[in-house]
């Protein structure tokens, strides 16, 4: 792990009869592919516990990848950037914090910009 962010609290989004969650930013190194390292997420989840009976319904946790480098993917299992980035506020707020000069590879903004144009 090369930084973590703040953990900040957040309300649920789709099924509101659920606690709220708790969210953090992760940055670090890896030499796995992009593929290998959501399996690898998708693994750790399960270990967990988390079962996924409906979208956006409760769960133990959720690990997503937001950003690998620059690299953009559009696969049915996988889509980097992740495409709800923009509709999250708590993630652009923990993005601008962590990397405020990480340039999104679609949108060809930087971090602070799309977290100040939120």
């Amino acid at each position: 792990m090369k930084r973590i962010s703040s953990i900040i609290e957040t309300i649920p989004i789709g099924n509101v009869h659920q606690p709220d969650f708790l969210n953090c930013i992760v940055e670090c190194d890896t030499e796995m592919s992009s593929h290998e390292l959501m399996q690898t997420l998708l693994n750790i989840e399960k270990k967990l516990g988390r079962e996924r009976n409906e979208k956006w319904g409760p769960r133990t946790i959720d690990l997503d990848i937001l950003f690998f480098d620059d690299e953009i993917t559009d696969t049915e299992v996988l889509k980097i950037p992740h495409p709800e980035i923009m509709n999250r506020p708590f993630i652009l707020q923990l993005m601008n914090e962590l990397a405020p000069e990480f340039l999104h590879p679609k949108l060809n903004q930087t971090m602070e910009q799309l977290y100040d144009q939120n």
